[in-house]
């Protein structure tokens, strides 16, 4: 038997007992809204995979036929079906048809490997698992081998995507799946139950995994269409993983149950980008800042037809207010705005078209309706307007949990707050400013510096890419800032007392200033693109500054 992974029956009931009264929860799965909106949008394109155009009416067959294969398999409500996949159409196949017969989906992104893969199957426990025969040089159906007899317990049914050869004895190739007769009948899944797990980037640890429900994920799009305009007219280009929240919601559920359209794209190049943009003309993007750094600094920018792109909202790491500037002086007819979210509350505060001009480039903007948003001190107390505390959520979208299930108490507050372990201020207006990370903090004599607030001052350096600050240890005073910068190509590279003299001049506190100065040709980044400061760290202790 596999293990079966759940919600705590407690927090989902207290959960549905005050938002499904109010029509926040909307008491539908995934899969009912799936079949309603491919019988409206039948002949559309609902996936754009290199050359590929799939239709609504082409995706569903897929997965009915993929719904079928699966309980074939001996997929029943509450099991978990694994995937492994680049940005493939396959990919949403396999979410879709699980959610269809009463799964759940446990996305992995592919860059994890042995150990992390291993976590997850431990915790997990799959019944079946899909991956590419091989991707970029790695034999996944190998990996996932080694993987599943390092976590132990029955190993996941192993099925090969896209394989050039006939696969190995004992694995399973996906195109004999998607040759099964379409499932005629599917069983009535209850939107209660689990629907995804998704996985955390484990910058610091291993891979925790959050528990999304049907409610949570249908209130979760549901939201999107005030917060960003969404609706069938739309076309995301989506280079995010479609195992990372940001693609499952925008790139695999918004064509599902919004009827938009996604381009994907298996790994993230910004003239190509650029060149899908104008090509399928993507209406707009969601995704990590660096996603829209590398597409302005392209000189093919200037050159591609990009009148049809409205939107790129930036999450997932610190969006400096110059990009999103520099985006408007060059794309003047988009809105480049922040968006706050994670993988456990995957969007709570945005701006919309109307104020993102205002606010969407010095805050994260206001909780999304049905989202309430509080800033607490350290016993958890709710602070008053522009005081600096913890920020904590509730809402629709908030996740019911971990799969460690012993990692709840630290995340809920006594009133199912989310604590997100982020530093905030509220305006009297109730935009939301993001200042840092309670633990993303260099530790001075004693004395807590934000990271954050220093990497969004050197923002404004002339030539700056990316800014980084990390902690490194010092025998004086406990912890030390070490600035590390990503610098454009012909940019000078600058000196330690370069980079103090402009924070001086920024008024920035003498004991705020960096110590240390690294300039990187790139920096180490999680899945969901977000800079890895565990292992920056590691590479600055193990290498020289610069002067």
């Amino acid at each position: 038997m596999t293990h079966r992974v759940a919600a705590d029956p407690v927090r989902v009931a207290r959960r549905a007992a005050s938002l499904r009264p109010r029509g926040a929860w909307r008491g539908r799965s995934i899969g009912a809204c799936w079949l309603e909106t491919c019988a409206t949008r039948g002949s559309a394109v609902a996936l754009v995979d290199g050359e590929l155009e799939i239709t609504f009416a082409e995706l569903l067959d897929r997965t009915l036929r993929m719904a079928a294969a699966l309980r074939a398999l001996g997929v029943e409500a509450g099991d978990g079906v694994a995937s492994q996949l680049p940005n493939w159409w396959e990919a949403a196949t396999v979410f879709l048809a699980t959610a269809l017969v009463g799964g759940h989906a446990i996305p992995i992104v592919p860059i994890l490997r042995e150990r992390e893969v291993a976590h997850v199957l431990r915790t997990s426990r799959p019944r079946v698992a899909f991956v590419p025969a091989s991707l970029r040089g790695v034999d996944h159906v190998a990996l996932v081998q080694a993987a599943a007899a390092d976590a132990g317990g029955p190993p996941p049914v192993v099925v090969a995507v896209r394989p050039s050869q006939p696969p190995a004895g004992g694995v399973l190739d996906a195109s004999d799946l998607l040759r099964s007769s379409p499932a005629s009948s599917l069983p009535e899944v209850a939107p209660e139950s689990l629907a995804a797990i998704v996985w955390t980037s484990g910058s610091t640890a291993a891979p925790r995994g959050a528990l999304h429900l049907h409610e949570t994920l249908v209130a979760e799009l549901a939201s999107l269409v005030d917060a960003h305009g969404l609706g069938p007219a739309d076309r995301v280009l989506m280079p995010s993983p479609l195992g990372h929240v940001s693609g499952i919601v925008h790139g695999i559920l918004g064509p599902a149950l919004l009827g938009t359209s996604a381009v994907l794209m298996e790994r993230w190049d910004a003239a190509a980008g650029l060149r899908e943009i104008e090509r399928r003309r993507a209406t707009y993007m969601v995704g990590a800042p660096t996603f829209l750094q590398e597409m302005l600094a392209h000189p093919d920018v200037a050159r591609c037809d990009l009148g049809s792109l409205r939107l790129f909202s930036c999450g997932g790491a610190s969006v400096p207010p110059d990009l999103l500037r520099r985006a408007g002086e060059l794309l003047p007819a988009m809105v480049a705005k922040r968006v706050y979210g994670s993988s456990e509350f995957p969007t709570i505060a945005t701006t919309t078209a109307d104020d993102a001009a205002a606010r969407g480039r010095d805050t994260e903007g206001r909780a999304l309706a049905g989202v309430e948003i509080r800033i607490c001190d350290e016993g958890g107390r709710p602070l008053a307007p522009g005081e600096e505390g913890e920020i904590r959520a509730r809402g629709p979208e908030c996740f019911l949990g971990w799969v460690d299930a012993a990692l709840d108490a630290e995340s809920f507050d006594d009133l199912d707050f989310l604590r997100t372990g982020d530093l905030g201020v509220l305006d009297a207006d109730g935009y939301l400013r993001v200042t840092g990370r309670l633990k993303d903090v260099v530790v001075r004599k004693g004395e807590k510096i934000s990271a954050r607030e220093i990497e969004d001052l050197l923002a404004g350096w002339p030539g700056l890419v990316e800014a980084a600050i990390v902690p490194v240890s010092d025998p004086e005073t406990g912890e030390r800032a070490c600035a590390c910068l990503l610098m454009r190509d012909g940019s000078p590279h600058p000196r330690l007392d370069d980079v103090v003299s402009f924070l001086r001049a920024a008024r920035l506190a003498t004991q705020k200033l960096p110590e240390r100065l690294r300039v990187l040709e790139s920096f180490p980044r999680t899945p969901s693109g977000k800079v890895n400061k565990r292992l920056l760290r590691e590479i600055v202790e193990s290498g020289p500054d610069r002067a």
